[in-house]
């Protein structure tokens, strides 16, 4: 997650956001090329993602109770993940053994009794977002769907609030049709499959693997990932993090037997298997960036919409302009952008973002053609201006009202220059093959950055 505070501009929020993906230990450098073909029935289910352009990641579990990152501080090779700031830790004397033992209980205070899923879909739904990501399991191993596989789960016995949240999540969204991506850790934590408690556990990953318990957990693996095929209605996207569980580490969890049940159970799903660069990653996932370059593969910038991606207590959300010009500068590169948060413990969305997801609804009402269903055209940017296309359709986002020119991409000789949102046509003339352009007067109402369009 970010350490940001305050609203840093567009550009500062840039380059902080590329330092953090290079110093924070979790995040692991993103895939910068697939070399698998992918049969066409993938190639034509990627084309859908592509088109849809807009995510939301949410990261909720028991650890919205604390002021720590998710999951991450109980790794002890994973120093980064524990600081004095945190109460948490500070409040344990930072004694680990403690901390993992209180963090790993919390499922028992873990109480969402507000938890209202019609809510959640209609304030996603109205923002203009596509598709929506619910952490299923985070590398702590807390499930919040009914599994039959523990109990360490929402509806567990220990739960004070044993109601299948997961269940109602996918429900309410898909009602609205609303794509549905299962967020999975290959990771567990919190299995003594995976961490065995008979071995020393000094890093993120397996202390199982060579014994018969690693079997173990490839069979439980694949029974959490066949329950949440069967069992949630319509998946579009398996979204599979902890890209260090894999078969070039030891941790080979045959990926090819899992992902065909999965997919013979939900025909044409998509799988990330994030960071790995195998078959099962289907398309590429930037954390905490967003490249500077298009990449030649699908792909999804994910950025968090504050400083986290779980709930944190006062959070400072980025303005909805720079959100925006996130969303517009990852869409003229020809990626989507899946922004996340966290709900809070009592199980609603935090006031800053259900605020941020009425204002980015407004502007996509009108803008939304130029993102939905386009594709990046060179040279994708000119200064002041970002570009999109759609069949002859271009799109030029004018991220900065000074541009009064288009130089790379033009209208078509005698056609029209449009703005999205005003009734009439834009002034313009073609000068030094330069198409100058006047914005009309009166559109101060009109939600920013402004569109233009036209037809080459």
């Amino acid at each position: 997650m970010l350490q940001t505070t305050g609203r840093a501009s567009p550009s500062r929020r840039q380059i902080q956001s590329r330092t953090v993906a290079e110093k924070r230990l979790d995040v692991i450098a993103h895939t910068t090329s697939l070399e698998h073909e992918k049969p066409e029935w993938l190639r034509e289910r990627l084309e859908w993602f592509q088109d849809q352009k807009f995510g939301l990641l949410l990261h909720w579990g028991p650890y919205a109770l604390w002021d720590c990152c998710e999951s991450w501080p109980l790794s002890p090779g994973d120093e980064w993940a524990r600081n004095d700031n945190m109460v948490c830790w500070t409040s344990r004397g930072k004694d680990l053994a403690r901390f993992q033992s209180d963090y790993w209980a919390l499922n028992k205070e873990f109480n969402p009794v507000k938890f209202d899923p019609e809510a959640w879909a209609e304030a996603v739904d109205g923002s203009g977002i596509r598709y929506v990501s619910l952490t299923a399991k985070h590398h702590d191993g807390f499930c919040m769907w009914d599994t039959a596989e523990t109990d360490y789960k929402i509806t567990g016995p220990e739960s004070p609030y044993p109601v299948d949240v997961y269940k109602g999540f996918c429900d309410a969204f898909q009602r609205r049709g609303l794509g549905v991506s299962v967020y999975f850790s290959k990771a567990d934590w919190h299995s003594p499959a995976y961490w065995s408690p008979d071995a020393p556990v000094t890093t993120r990953q397996a202390n199982t693997v060579g014994t018969p318990l690693w079997a173990e957990f490839v069979r439980f693996t694949h029974a959490q990932i066949r329950e949440l095929m069967t069992n949630y209605g319509k998946v579009d996207v398996l979204w599979l993090d902890a890209g260090w569980v894999k078969k070039e580490r030891g941790e080979d969890l045959d990926m090819p037997g899992m992902i065909d049940m999965a997919r013979e159970l939900q025909p044409g799903l998509i799988v990330a298997n994030r960071t790995v660069g195998d078959e099962f990653e289907d398309f590429i996932t930037p954390e905490h960036q967003i490249p500077d370059e298009p990449l030649d593969q699908p792909w999804e910038s994910c950025l968090c919409m504050g400083t986290s991606w779980k709930y944190a207590e006062g959070e400072v959300f980025r303005p909805v302009g720079e959100i925006l010009r996130m969303l517009i500068e990852i869409v003229s590169k020809g990626g989507n952008f899946l922004i996340g948060f966290g709900p809070t413990p009592d199980g609603e969305f935090p006031a800053g973002a259900v605020e941020r997801l009425k204002e980015i609804g407004a502007w996509m009402k009108i803008n939304g053609d130029a993102i939905y269903g386009t594709r990046a055209v060179a040279p994708y940017h000119e200064e002041g201006v970002r570009f999109t296309q759609k069949g002859n359709r271009v799109f030029a986002f004018v991220v900065d009202e000074s541009a009064s020119t288009l130089r790379s991409l033009r209208p078509a000789p005698g056609s029209e220059l449009r703005l999205l949102g005003h009734d009439l046509p834009v002034p313009w003339n073609k000068e030094d093959g330069v198409c100058r352009f006047t914005l009309p007067v009166g559109i101060e109402d009109l939600p920013r950055p402004l569109t233009l369009s036209f037809d080459r």
